[in-house]
């Protein structure tokens, strides 16, 4: 057979590209984050991070719905969305929350830079994501952690030291938490409750300062959902069979 008969066409491969672009655009949303912070505008630099993860959240169905590994076998999307992650996902909320004043003195430097510590640890660690696809550990979420205590906790100095402890010490605790783009398990429950919770999300910052009860209690209800499932997943489940 010719090389010809087996090499991806002209559209496939645009398509991959454009998959490649598409999460590749998430370092532009990041980027306008880190401005948004610069200037004292934390609601601005949440927008932007939803932007980012809106794009991560479906960049990999893309992938996998153009075949982009197998068109384009010489680039590797993975290694796009781990840098593009990283930074949205843990530099920039690390920032965020330096930035917003909600831990005071020394506190303040020491939080942000051990959530960048265990952040870079927990990227490094086998086995992040199990064969049946959950997060093993709290998974790398400081952007929706910097969210609750920005906009909907607003907690005072003490308690917001201890949740960044305790979320720091449970990014290597084996509890599985969902992935709600992959994990088969109430998948579907899994995502609508993902996408109504960014849509109360985004109507707690268009709204704020003003709170708005019913968005509140929503995206609490959200996490609440979240944490549950976890330790149900973990304590009272076996792995999900493929």
């Amino acid at each position: 057979m010719r090389e010809s008969e087996t090499r991806p066409g002209l559209a496939s491969r645009l398509a991959a590209w454009g998959v490649h672009l598409f999460t590749a655009s998430g370092v532009i949303t990041v980027f306008m984050a880190l401005l948004a912070v610069s200037k004292g505008s934390l609601r601005e630099a949440m927008l932007w991070l939803v932007a980012a993860q809106f794009i991560d959240g479906v960049d990999g169905t893309l992938a996998r719905r153009f075949r982009v590994t197998e068109v384009l076998p010489y680039m590797n999307g993975k290694n796009i969305d781990f840098v593009i992650d990283f930074a949205s996902y843990a530099i920039i909320p690390a920032y965020m929350i330096y930035a917003s004043g909600l831990i005071g003195g020394w506190w303040n430097l020491a939080c942000a830079l051990l959530i960048l510590m265990v952040s870079a640890v927990y990227y490094g660690k086998e086995g992040m994501v199990s064969e049946d696809h959950y997060f093993v550990g709290f998974p790398v979420m400081w952007n929706m952690a910097a969210f609750y205590m920005l906009f909907v906790f607003q907690w005072g100095h003490w308690a917001n030291v201890i949740l960044v402890a305790a979320l720091s010490i449970l990014h290597f605790v084996p509890i599985k938490f969902a992935y709600p783009s992959r994990t088969l398990r109430w998948r579907w429950l899994s995502l609508g409750l993902t996408g109504a919770g960014i849509l109360a999300a985004l109507g707690i910052l268009y709204y704020y300062p003003e709170r708005k009860p019913l968005f509140n209690a929503f995206v609490n209800l959200v996490l609440l959902y979240f944490g549950a499932f976890a330790l149900w997943v973990t304590f009272s489940r076996p792995a999900d069979k493929r």
